[in-house]
């Protein structure tokens, strides 16, 4: 296994990143749904907090994702992949690392409009990034909402996307970014 991204395949350090982040997103997905349907309690609120330490944890990865795929040549797509797909794949990805910014930046700017402070890990009090306006506040629930119901059709259609090339192309993309799997293909 490599470190490094190859011009075939993922590092591990790549990999372990992307299914981290997807599994703190299954994690704060379902935090979100749940918490959001309780009546005011304790339990509320502890949901709530680890929400929006899943948040802020996100936001960092994905920083952290960057700047390795900034270091790091990316894997190139299959020879036989036509144009239109590749530009689909390259919007696809970006517009998921946009998302997954501004969901955690949406939600923190929400939670210091209503007045609600975020204690990373019930430690670290980040700073709140506008002053209390419930009418921004309630705006920005809808903005949550609906940046996390992209994001949601958009992981969605990453996986299809994935699966499509695995069952029907019968390429490599899927294994190139699974843990442990080594692949060997070749790029145009």
């Amino acid at each position: 296994m490599s470190v490094f991204n190859t011009p075939q395949s993922f590092g591990e350090p790549a990999r372990l990143l992307h299914w981290l982040t997807f599994l703190l997103l299954l994690g704060s997905f379902g935090l979100g749904l749940t918490m959001v349907e309780l009546p005011v309690s304790p339990q509320k609120l502890k949901f709530y907090s680890w929400h929006k330490w899943i948040g802020v944890t996100v936001f960092f990865l994905v920083i952290v994702r960057l700047g390795w795929r900034m270091m790091n040549v990316q894997p190139g797509y299959p020879a036989r992949m036509p144009a239109w797909e590749r530009r689909a794949a390259h919007l696809m990805h970006w517009l998921i690392y946009v998302l997954l910014l501004a969901i955690p930046l949406s939600g923190w700017v929400m939670s210091s409009a209503l007045g609600f402070p975020t204690v990373y890990l019930g430690i670290w009090q980040l700073p709140d990034l506008v002053a209390k306006n419930k009418p921004l506040g309630e705006a920005l629930k809808t903005v949550h909402y609906i940046l996390n119901k992209t994001l949601l059709v958009a992981v969605g259609l990453h996986a299809v996307a994935a699966l499509k090339h695995h069952f029907i192309d019968r390429d490599q993309v899927l294994r190139s970014m699974l843990p442990l799997v080594r692949v060997r293909w070749r790029t145009p």
